[in-house]
């Protein structure tokens, strides 16, 4: 099959070749110099169509692939020059020309109102003309971004572009949901779509752009077609399944209004057919857009979470999901210098999981079979406010405030069978996890240009934080010999309470002085400061439910910390030539104090932290970028404290009161080249870390049952990771990419009192190729390669890949993808193979308000796929069952 797809492209490509000749030509001003980044654009006389578009590289060449024997008429724009037009009669041969722009910026007229470049590039911003890159099958913004040169999309809904992952999505210049791109990219209709913008180094304040790195933000902002604008639109859909045995339905209404002065989002998503509109993933890495306030400062002390593990679930690793989902954001100009905006996210699901899992004990090869069933219920909501005022070009003011509620439930039974020392038992576990934290992030800024020479910048950062989880544990054994623990019941019922606290508070203020136009000085003040408390208690349900409550020392925990960061920095930032250098100093004073079983534990102590950027712009769209920097990591509340923690039915953890700051060296690379001349992208990195006394563990193991002991390791863990992709657009209709990445680590601990050493490995490599045709079936091939290896365990997974997508008839569109996984072990005694088919035939006629689709997913009826993973301790290889085979009929009425 895949040989007969390749052969069927490589003709058609012979077939374009064969009926086309090349116009190679070179773009000059007046003075001989060439033009880079010129636009070139042939409209075909005959049937004014625009057959072939270019962009000049470096020393100003472009080349043209052409219908042989055809009038075209070669338009040439360059940004401050008088634009051109050459008209031209292709034979069958080869044309090369040489063309000469004056200076000047007169537009040129006619046609050129009507025909714009696929691609364009206009300083750091990168404009695609959607309507190119459309063939009739696209539906939503993602379907848009997969066929742009330079863009992907993962199945998370995360934009990467040039290798760097899209931070912000605008809409008209407006925040969409800021913080996240998935909410857009599966939601913006793609016939609303004009044109997508890509703003490389980005910044949100226009007053640092010159004197801040901004090299890896990249921003996306979508431009709306006229008719869009100042209306109300969007669509409503609805559907239900067919010859199913239990009712399945989908409603899903969007509503969309962009004007000057404000702007409205409304998403919705009702079904239980297993969308995922916003998964809990989703929601604990969504950030509102909130930066890191003390990201230059050289210390890191992040605040952990305390979910319980409570499955971080996607839509393919679950047997039924049913989800309700609604999501509003808004933006106000107040008048020309204040803006409000936000937004605010509900979703409620439940979830079915079925899992059957192995995991092995590396020390001693013991071993743990289950079978599990679990039950999840969750409700989330974000709500997010921002302010910005900027009166002048002086002066901005931003206040933002993030709100994140939750409720989770998970009730579980278990099926295990543990092999100790070839000796195998079987029980019966049941668990139940229950959590609803709140957490409150707010933002302010202040941004102050005295001058030409001065800028000052305040930004301060307050996180509060309050967790409540609550863990039982039904079983049959007795994992763990606990004091006050009444042994000889039936059934051992444990619980445990927590309760956790943070408040965190991170400000500093910049002053920036330009010494001369390219190069800065940057004086930096700041404190970051915590304050957490950290409350737990265990106790036991007797047969007779009873409660034993175990009070002594170590099954509680009553603990206070407050940690103290405060520092000065000194950065000077120059330009000189291709080259950019940024070499800092930070030195800080850190004080920390925890208190705990009625006695207090301070450390205080002074350390100097360097850091440097270096930029090599090689070119205007090639540089190459590296980064050094040693930071000081330290652990919150939750390693700190000496009672008991329950991680799991038979994982226990105490920490040290008495653990220090580990201290971590990184060194990263990056490449990146971007050639609009031949539509070519190259990126890759490289990053090596190295930990000293990084905060560890020493795990004793009986049997499977862990307890666990955090201390300062002597040893360093190191980390390699490297990865890269080569993409390339050609012969107009065809794309191509191949990517590789690879991570090495090796960690230190200590288990069952003997030191261990861990490796592991992991690599990826894949490649892809597609076409783009208007009027013909487009086909894209994939195929994924993974290597992971554990510590001598090594799991492979093979993922070959086709989509069909084909609109014909001027009405129907019928999209189809297929992907297939072979998954196994390196002695094959873990061994799978699954697939997955699906299909979708769209009806709908040109500029129609009604559409009818029918789909289906899982066409094959697959009941499971496989995944693996590795701790420090064990390896895990899972088994998860997935929703069945859905056929849905749906209607959608265009607002």
């Amino acid at each position: 099959m895949k040989k007969a797809l390749l052969v069927v492209l490589s003709m058609c490509s012979l077939i374009s070749v064969a009926q086309s000749i090349r116009l190679d030509g070179f773009i000059k001003d007046t003075e001989g110099h060439p033009l880079e980044m010129a636009n070139i654009m042939a409209v075909n006389r005959n049937t004014n169509a625009m057959d072939s578009y270019a962009i000049t590289n470096d020393k100003g060449k472009f080349n043209l692939s052409l219908n042989m024997n055809t009038p075209y008429s070669i338009n040439i724009s360059y940004l401050g020059m008088k634009s051109r037009i050459v008209e031209i009669v292709t034979a069958q041969e080869n044309i090369t020309k040489t063309v000469e722009m004056e200076a000047g910026g007169i537009e040129l007229e006619g046609v050129e109102i009507v025909r714009e470049m696929p691609v364009s590039i206009k300083g750091d911003t990168i404009v695609y003309n959607a309507d190119s890159f459309k063939s009739g099958t696209e539906r939503k913004l993602e379907d848009v971004l997969k066929k742009l040169p330079g863009v992907e999309v993962n199945d998370d809904g995360e934009v990467e572009v040039e290798g760097k992952k899209v931070s912000k999505l605008m809409v008209e210049g407006k925040d969409f949901f800021d913080g996240d791109t998935k909410l857009g990219v599966k939601n913006i209709p793609a016939d609303a779509i004009d044109k997508i913008q890509v703003l490389r180094n980005y910044s949100e304040v226009g007053a640092l752009k010159g004197v801040e790195n901004n090299q890896d933000n990249v921003a996306m902002n979508i431009k709306l077609k006229s008719g869009k604008k100042n209306f109300w639109f969007g669509d409503i859909n609805a559907g239900i399944g067919v010859a199913h045995e239990e009712s399945r339905y989908l409603i899903n209404p969007k509503l969309f209004y962009y004007s000057p002065t404000y702007s409205v989002n409304v998403i919705s998503n009702f079904n239980n057919i297993g969308e995922l509109p916003l998964t809990v993933q989703d929601y604990f890495k969504m950030t509102g857009g909130f930066r890191g306030v003390s990201n230059k400062g050289g210390s890191s002390f992040d605040v952990s979470s305390n979910n319980l593990g409570i499955s971080l679930l996607r839509n393919n690793r679950a047997k039924v999901i049913e989800t309700k989902f609604g999501a509003t954001n808004f933006s106000y100009n107040v008048n020309k210098t204040w803006n409000l905006s936000g937004f605010g996210i509900f979703t409620s699901s439940t979830t079915d999981l079925e899992t059957k899992s192995q995991t092995t004990i590396l020390d001693s090869g013991d071993q743990q079979k289950s079978q599990e069933v679990a039950a999840q219920k969750s409700n989330f909501g974000l709500f997010k406010l921002s302010s910005s005022y900027k009166p002048n070009t002086k002066l901005q003011f931003d206040y933002d405030v993030l709100a994140k509620i939750s409720k989770q439930d998970e009730f579980a039974s278990l099926y295990r069978e543990s092999i100790v020392n070839s000796v195998s038992d079987t029980e019966d576990i049941f668990t139940t996890k229950k959590q609803d934290p709140i957490s409150y992030n707010q933002n302010l800024n202040l941004y102050y240009t005295l001058n030409d020479k001065n800028i000052l910048a305040f930004e301060a950062q307050h996180l509060y934080q309050d967790e409540n989880p609550f863990y039982n544990a039904n079983l049959q054994s007795q994992p763990f010999n606990l004091t006050d623990y009444v042994s000889g019941q039936n059934r051992n019922d444990l619980n445990q309470d927590r309760f956790v606290k943070t408040n965190k508070i991170d400000a500093k203020l910049d002053y920036y002085y330009m010494v001369t136009p390219k190069s800065n000085i940057n004086l930096t003040i700041g404190d970051t400061y915590s304050y957490q408390n950290f409350n737990s208690h265990i106790f036991q349900i007797l047969d007779n439910q009873s409660v034993n409550d175990l009070n002594a020392v170590e099954n509680n925990n009553q603990v206070n910390y407050a940690f103290n960061d405060v520092y000065l920095g000194l950065h000077y930032k120059i330009l000189t030539g291709k080259f950019t250098f940024n070499p800092g100093v930070s030195l800080h004073y850190y004080d920390m104090n925890n208190q705990q079983l009625g006695t207090d534990f301070q450390q205080s102590f002074v350390r100097v932290l360097p850091d440097v950027f270096a930029l090599y712009q090689i070119k205007k769209s090639e540089s190459l970028t590296y980064n050094y920097s040693l930071t000081n990591s330290f652990t919150d509340i939750n390693k700190l404290v000496e009672g008991y923690v329950f991680s799991n039915y038979n994982s226990l953890s105490l920490g040290n009161r008495t653990l220090e700051n580990a201290t971590s060296q990184v060194h990263s690379l990056r490449y990146f080249k971007y050639n609009m001349y031949n539509l070519e992208n190259i990126f890759a990195n490289a990053t090596y870390t190295k930990k000293v006394d990084a905060v560890k563990t020493n795990s004793v193991f009986s049997g499977i049952n862990q307890t666990s002991l955090p201390y300062n390791s002597n040893l360093a863990d190191e980390t390699l990771s490297g990865s890269g992709n080569y993409g390339r657009s050609f012969l107009k209709n065809y794309k191509a990419s191949i990517g590789a990445s690879v991570n090495w680590s090796k960690f230190n601990n200590i288990q069952n009192n003997r030191p261990t050493t861990t490796e592991s490995l992991t690599q990826n490599y894949s490649v892809k190729a597609s076409t783009n045709y208007k009027k013909l079936p487009n086909l894209e091939l994939g195929y994924a390669y993974t290597i992971n290896e554990y510590n001598g365990t090594t799991f492979y997974t093979d993922k070959p890949s086709v989509k069909l997508d084909y609109y014909f008839l001027n009405a129907f569109s019928f999209v189809s993808e297929y992907e297939f996984f072979n998954y196994r072990n390196d002695s094959r005694t873990v061994q799978n193979e699954y697939d997955f088919l699906s299909a979708s035939m769209i009806y709908q006629k040109k500029n129609a308000k009604m559409e009818y689709k029918l789909s289906a997913t899982n066409i094959l009826n697959t009941t499971s796929l496989n995944d693996d993973s590795f701790s420090q301790f064990s390896t895990r290889t899972a088994q998860y069952t997935v929703q069945p085979r859905y056929v849905i009929f749906s209607m959608k009425y265009n607002l």
